[in-house]
């Protein structure tokens, strides 16, 4: 296919709408070094995570976070 042939087939197809986006202002996000590490967990926990299906490592990652997060807290007088 040509690229005229495509161009074609893109302003015959009712599917394709322009898509009007205006990336100019898009900011780059590095997403957060990841550490490789070993570490012992009851297989009963990596077992549960692992049952989820694919991104159990992330799963976890997420999970360790929120408690991370819980914690950090100042805590509140009662």
């Amino acid at each position: 296919m040509t690229d005229e042939d495509i161009a074609e087939a893109v302003a015959n197809d009712p599917d394709a709408v322009p898509i009007d986006i205006d990336w100019s202002d898009a900011v780059l996000v590095m997403p957060p070094k990841k550490k490789a590490i070993s570490i012992r967990l009851d297989e009963d926990v990596l077992d549960f995570f692992k049952r989820e299906g694919e991104g159990y490592q992330r799963r976890m990652n997420a999970v360790l976070r929120s408690y991370m997060q819980q914690k950090s807290k100042p805590k509140k007088r009662a």
